[in-house]
């Protein structure tokens, strides 16, 4: 191999690695100390199925984050990346409360309710591309329902990177699983529930997008049920 070859090889990786990320933190907790640590940690390489078990937290080989994190019911909360939303597109943000100890609850059965997303920005008139607000962001905040049931829950985020979306299995996500405890919740019905994964088929018009084709988009649905306010 040429030395070019080798060094724009080199490059590449830089440049696809400096274009991934993961979700270690929340507020001013320590990476990986609440967030259960996920299978990319090193390579930041995304999820591409959404029919894996691992959708659910990317988590298999990470197992269990070593403490839970406190937060009363109405706050605001903030995921941290460790790098940027670097990729166009969209945020969902989910939440499932466990029977007991949120540290031995795998997540699994009809038992996830969306708590917030970022959603695209087309327009439709068609004369401009869609806008990703998310795009960019090095961490997102949003509140805990105030109605919420007071309970340890997992608290999972999901940035689902668009940019090469246009096929089925084109779109990349990036998953990771808090560990919450909610305090002073109230009596409310979180709802619709979903099971993760089984939320998604991969052919929603949401995910199998492209923001770049023309005609230009002029709408866009997110993906996933309805955000539960409380």
């Amino acid at each position: 191999m040429h030395l070019t070859s080798v060094v724009a090889a080199g490059l590449l990786s830089v440049s696809t690695v400096s274009a991934h990320y993961c979700w270690p933190a929340v507020d001013n907790t320590a990476d990986w100390n609440v967030v259960r640590r996920t299978d990319n940690f090193e390579t930041r390489n995304p999820v591409k199925s959404v029919t894996e078990a691992n959708f659910r937290c990317f988590n298999a080989a990470g197992g269990k984050a070593p403490n839970v994190y406190t937060i009363a019911a109405g706050n605001k909360i903030t995921f941290k990346t460790d790098n940027q939303l670097y990729h166009p597109g969209v945020v969902n943000v989910y939440m499932a409360k466990a029977p007991g100890n949120v540290v031995d609850f795998d997540g699994s059965g009809n038992v996830w309710f969306k708590v917030y997303q970022i959603t695209a920005n087309a327009d439709p008139s068609g004369t401009n591309y869609p806008t990703f607000p998310a795009e960019g962001l090095k961490e997102i905040t949003f509140t805990i329902p105030k109605n919420v049931p007071s309970g340890q829950y997992l608290l999972r985020t999901e940035h689902i990177a668009l940019h090469d979306a246009y096929y089925f299995g084109g779109a990349q996500y990036y998953i990771a699983c808090a560990q919450i405890n909610v305090t002073g919740g109230g009596s409310g019905n979180p709802g619709p529930l979903v099971a993760i994964p089984g939320v998604y088929t991969g052919r929603e018009p949401g995910i199998i997008f492209d923001p770049f084709s023309y005609p230009k988009p002029t709408s866009y649905i997110q993906p996933g049920p309805a955000v539960w306010t409380g």
